[in-house]
């Protein structure tokens, strides 16, 4: 039974967002019940829990994961990390994955977040409650069972189910009747068996770029199919080509006129984003360009799930008021006009890019929590330009955050310049 003013909420998944959510929820009891998470997997993490598996799970739901064995983070550590949960110092700057899943696992545990997780439970449908005090009714079932559905009411529902598990397929002529091997960059899991192979990457986005350089010690030749300006510097066995326009048997047609045989064709082409919920939009493909080009980590994921869910929570208790309806519609309107008028293209409305941090400064304004430190952002900014100038070896580096302002790069970076400041 939930106390008499206290809000009940309701989570969907289990992933680092969905961790924060429920850890702050449970931060303030005096305004909400425990939270209820629903996960459909039996443990908590999310995308980063790697399996060697790809299509389906044995017990028939598709794969979420798009985690390959040998990924490494493409942010540091220092910058990665929730406000309020240190990665472990000893730890590169750059993750193995197992690392990141580490983390959320301690991060759960901590806060103790488990008590709070119903395991392999899968969400049917989310309604709006019918009568004069509003709110929601979930509808779920158990993952073993799925003919026995329960319905239960909350006052909010917080969506963290994630958009990395829904392929985007361009339609390029021909695709489909590629006589080789045709796989998007979500199955991918390793290298070796695309040894001797002749490999096209579609998109030079962080899965683009990542598999190129994993691909290209196995591989007889790998190309890398893009829009962006040439990369610096990728191995000799590497072609950058623009983007594919057409596939006509085993060679791919590139919009430059060139054209090359393939034995594989890899699709890092980015993802969908369906959001069945009363009112969403129809799921579209993500904010990659066609071929995947997207900016390396467009935002700090885990500091930015922080920030949306302490502002998500000052709203739902009452400390912050939200604008009309109304207003709010025609503000978003008032900026998506701005943005096309700028030359954005409409499906990179949402793409936060630099903007990000007023962004966050602004919920925490409005949300009345701790801004992020400004150290964040200068060393975001710095891992950026160093992948930019040498996309191979940027993840070598290791990083100390000294304050709230500044943070210094230890050892010798692949120059051998030696350790430098940031402020």
């Amino acid at each position: 039974m939930t106390a008499p003013g206290k809000l009940r909420v309701v989570v969907i998944g289990a992933g680092a967002a969905g961790l924060c959510a429920a850890r702050h929820i449970a931060a303030c009891p005096e305004s909400f019940a425990p939270p209820v998470v629903f996960e459909a997997s039996g443990r908590v993490g999310g995308t980063w829990v790697y399996t060697e598996e790809t299509g389906q799970s044995p017990d028939g739901l598709p794969i979420h994961s798009s985690m390959y064995r040998d990924l490494r983070t493409n942010l540091p550590k220092e910058v990665m990390a929730f406000p309020d949960f240190p990665f472990d110092p000893s730890l590169p700057s750059f993750l193995h994955h197992s690392d990141v899943l580490a983390y959320l696992e301690s991060y759960a545990d901590h806060f103790c977040v488990r008590e709070h997780i119903r395991f392999s439970w899968l969400v049917d449908a989310v309604s709006p409650a019918e009568g004069p005090e509003g709110g929601w009714d979930v509808t779920t079932c158990r993952a073993q069972d799925r003919t026995v559905q329960v319905t239960e009411r909350f006052d909010a529902v917080i969506v963290c189910s994630g958009h990395y598990s829904d392929p985007f397929i361009p339609a390029i002529p021909g695709l489909e009747t590629f006589p080789g091997r045709l796989l998007h960059s979500h199955e991918y899991r390793g290298p070796e068996p695309f040894a001797g192979r002749t490999v096209v990457l579609l998109g030079a986005g962080p899965s683009g770029v990542d598999l190129t350089l994993q691909l290209a010690p196995v591989a007889q030749r790998v190309i890398l199919s893009h829009r962006q300006p040439p990369l610096p510097p990728l191995p000799g066995n590497v072609l950058q080509a623009m983007p594919a326009v057409a596939v006509a048997g085993d060679t791919v047609q590139f919009g430059d006129g060139a054209e090359h045989r393939a034995d594989v064709l890899i699709l890092c082409t980015g993802y969908r984003y369906p959001l069945p919920l009363p009112g969403a939009r129809p799921p579209g493909p993500a904010d990659h360009g066609p071929h995947g080009d997207a900016a390396v980590s467009q935002i700090c994921p885990f500091p930015h799930f922080h920030c949306q869910l302490l502002f998500c929570l000052a709203v739902l208790r009452g400390a912050c008021r939200l604008p009309s309806a109304a207003a709010r519609q025609a503000a978003a309107e008032g900026e998506l006009r701005q943005h096309l008028a700028a030359g954005g293209a409409p499906r990179h409305f949402h793409q936060l890019g630099r903007r990000q941090w007023g962004y966050c400064q602004e919920l925490a304004r409005l949300g009345g929590f701790e801004p992020l430190p400004p150290v964040v952002r200068k060393l975001y900014e710095a891992t950026q330009a160093s992948r930019r100038q040498d996309v191979s070896s940027y993840r070598s580096l290791n990083y100390r955050v000294l304050s709230a302002e500044e943070w210094a790069l230890v050892g010798a970076d692949p120059g051998g310049k030696g350790a430098e400041d940031g402020r």
